[in-house]
Formats: C-alpha cells, sequence, structure tokens
C-alpha cells in the first residue's frame, strides 16, 4: 500500500511540476512546447488559462491528499524506539586460538 501511494505521489509531483511550467510566464517555460504559440494551438489564450489553472489545482489537492495519506500510513506503521545499534543482535563471535608451535623433541643424553 505504501509504495502505491508512494508512486501516485511521484507522479502527481511531476505532473504538477510540467502543468505548472506550461502555464504563461514573462520568462517564457514550457508554453512555447506545442510550437509557436504553445498550448493556445488547441484552445483560445482564456480556454487554456482556465484549463491550466483547474488542472493545477486538481492536482494541488491531489498532492496534498497524497501527502497526508503517507503520512499517516506510516505513522500506523509500529517503530522500535531506540537506537538501530541497541536493536541488532549482538553475535558473540568465538576468537580463533592462536596455533601453538609443536614442541620440540627433547634429545636424550
Amino acid at each position: 500500500m505504501g509504495t502505491v501511494l508512494l508512486v501516485i505521489h511521484l507522479l502527481v509531483c511531476i505532473f504538477l511540476v510540467a502543468v505548472i511550467l506550461l502555464q504563461r510566464s514573462t520568462g517564457g517555460a514550457l508554453d512555447g512546447l506545442g510550437g509557436g504559440s504553445g498550448a493556445s494551438n488547441f484552445l483560445t489564450a482564456r480556454g487554456t488559462g482556465n484549463f491550466l489553472t483547474r488542472t493545477t489545482a486538481v492536482l494541488a489537492v491531489m498532492l496534498f491528499v497524497t501527502c497526508i495519506s503517507l503520512s499517516l500510513y506510516y505513522k500506523g506503521i509500529q517503530r522500535q524506539s531506540g537506537s538501530i545499534l541497541e536493536s541488532t543482535p549482538v553475535q558473540t563471535e568465538q576468537v580463533p586460538t592462536a596455533p601453538v608451535a609443536p614442541e620440540a623433541p627433547v634429545a636424550e643424553k
């Protein structure tokens, strides 16, 4: 569930940025994407403004809804309190002992 919400959230973010950049601005932005007059090729200037404004508003609402949904979803997941280092199991490794040198044979007299 969390992965689906996260993917939807990322797609809404990408579309919201694209729609904002398509709006007419003084810098041009992506207004000229579709050719000479940009998005106004298929709509009038007023229709384009209304369409992009409504689309931006819908995407902004969807962004807030996904943000709140993600925060509520991850709030519901039980998390252990404390440090990660404290929760890891401690493994007692046996340190190998150094090999003992073989004893030299005792020479008899």
